[in-house]
């Protein structure tokens, strides 16, 4: 009995407290100063409001409508882009990685080429840039492109990246496949890849991964391709 009565008594001693001698809260909103000090006892305690998220059309819109909108882009001294592509490895195909042939089975499925390591490359270079990606500048609803050997998509990113006053710092790239094995073909492929790029070969990456069996990749039905590039003001 005597414990319950303590313990009741705690509970309301607890409830009676001065707010300095609780834990402080702030609600902080984009408009609110911060504060500086403890609130005092004679403040009362806010909860913070969670204000309704904008969409990416509304910013886009806030953007357009802006008076600095209209200035020129920063000259960066350097520009970082990532690129991502995926394709489903089907019988009846050639596979092409970086340029190259490589004996398989079966190969990707594409408007193009389908060289996954290619159209990653680009897009990151694209992505470096600020530009639309490698869907939108070469759409695979023109019939122009259909068959067309990635290596084109290539250079034109490159003479893109020249034209804006950049030049490849360096680049990582990682293909993601079950089979083939791609150790004999590495150094071919990267060796091409390096051509395309203008690009001395200490600053081009190439690496492979198995996917350990597991989903499409793992189970030799498709073939994906990170790619990170750093591009340096010339």
């Amino acid at each position: 009995m005597a414990s319950s009565s303590l313990f009741s008594s705690c509970s309301l001693l607890s409830l009676h407290l001065p707010i300095s001698n609780r834990t402080p809260s702030f609600s902080i909103s984009p408009t609110s100063p911060i504060p500086h000090a403890f609130p005092s006892s004679s403040q009362s305690l806010r909860i913070p409001r969670i204000s309704s998220p904008i969409s990416a059309i509304q910013v886009e819109q806030a953007a357009s409508a802006s008076p600095s909108s209209s200035r020129p882009p920063p000259v960066l001294p350097f520009r970082v882009g990532h690129g991502f592509d995926l394709h489903r490895l089907e019988p009846g195909y050639p596979l092409i990685i970086g340029g190259i042939d490589i004996p398989h089975d079966r190969g990707c499925e594409a408007h193009s080429d389908g060289d996954v390591l290619l159209h990653c490359v680009v897009d990151a270079i694209l992505g470096a840039l600020g530009l639309p990606d490698i869907g939108q500048i070469f759409p695979d609803t023109d019939p122009k492109w259909r068959g067309a050997a990635s290596s084109v998509f290539l250079k034109e990113a490159v003479r893109l990246m020249h034209e804006a006053g950049y030049e490849l710092g360096n680049l990582d790239a990682t293909l993601i496949l079950q089979r083939p094995k791609l150790s004999p073909h590495k150094e071919v492929i990267r060796a091409n890849l390096c051509n395309l790029l203008g690009a001395d070969p200490s600053v081009v990456n190439l690496k492979a991964k198995t996917h350990e069996k597991v989903d499409s990749l793992g189970e030799n039905r498709s073939i994906a391709a990170h790619t990170v590039v750093l591009l340096m003001r010339k």
